[in-house]
């Protein structure tokens, strides 16, 4: 009885291990059809303007977009530019606040930080994007315009909801990189006679500086494919801005605009799966960069 148990234990345990393996085996080519699928989809799209509509590649990065003008004009670089101002923008405003909080919560004050700050910082984290563009539009618009020449709607509107909202990403990322420091390395630079300034400044920060820009990384990314918020404070405005002030556009906007009031396979529409392919091809830039930062840091 006790062989025939356990042979039975044992044939159950390899059923159960290989019912495993099937499962999982299984999830990871699903996970890779869906993405392959959904790049190949976008980029048959995306070309369709070059190969069906004949648009050269100049005239994307134009700096005019009129599709209903005679004849249309779809030239996407202030949407470009919208894009990469708010997103730099936004992360040069996010950087440092992140970094610091995590620093306060991990070498400074660690009970307090991680009582009080930590979970203000994760409710940023579930707030939706259409809150964000409300209060920006309530609140920092106004500002701005009472404040600076202009309406108020622009970059500096948009970057400033954006390093917000990519406020919890870069503090999370950065938390864990100083958690994951080794005790013994600060404990060295205090023998040596440093001080906490010398200490966080010369040794804690260098040391996980590629794990910190990691975070700002994708933070970036974040930032970059933002739509809703970003549509309700940055004005709109097809042409590329003179100021911080003055209202512009992004690609993920125009998307989100224009994309249903077109019909699928005109020309316009087109051209605007060929700005969502741009925005697929910024994002692999983003994972291209944090995957060499994850690499030098494991150096």
């Amino acid at each position: 009885m006790s062989q025939s148990g356990g042979k039975q234990k044992v044939k159950q345990h390899v059923i159960e291990e290989w019912t495993g393996k099937i499962l999982t085996s299984f999830c990871i080519v699903l996970l890779v059809v869906i993405i392959f699928s959904m790049v190949y989809f976008v980029a048959t799209k995306g070309l369709s303007a070059f190969f069906q509509n004949g648009i050269k590649i100049s005239e994307i990065f134009g700096t005019t977009w009129k599709p209903d003008g005679e004849p249309p004009l779809f030239g996407a670089l202030p949407f470009i530019i919208g894009s990469f101002s708010t997103s730099l923008l936004a992360a040069v405003i996010a950087a440092p606040l992140g970094v610091s909080a995590a620093l306060f919560m991990v070498e400074i004050m660690p009970n307090i930080g991680r009582k009080y700050l930590q979970p203000v910082i994760e409710l940023l984290a579930g707030i939706p994007s259409v809150v964000y563009g409300f209060v920006g539009l309530s609140v920092i618009v106004p500002f701005y315009r009472t404040i600076f020449p202009g309406q108020g709607l622009g970059i500096a509107a948009g970057a400033t909801v954006l390093s917000i909202m990519i406020l919890p990403t870069i503090t999370s990322i950065a938390t864990d990189a100083l958690a994951s420091l080794p005790a013994g390395l600060k404990e060295g630079s205090y023998a040596l006679g440093a001080t906490r300034w010398q200490t966080l400044s010369r040794t804690v920060i260098p040391t996980t500086m590629p794990a910190l820009m990691t975070g700002i990384v994708l933070g970036m990314a974040r930032a970059f494919g933002e739509a809703l918020a970003v549509q309700m404070v940055i004005g709109n405005a097809p042409h590329i801005p003179k100021s911080l002030f003055e209202s512009t556009s992004t690609l993920t906007s125009v998307i989100t605009l224009s994309m249903g009031n077109t019909v699928m396979g005109s020309m316009q529409n087109n051209v605007l799966w060929t700005l969502a392919l741009i925005l697929m091809l910024m994002t692999f830039v983003f994972v291209f960069i944090v995957r060499r930062l994850e690499r030098r840091a494991q150096r």
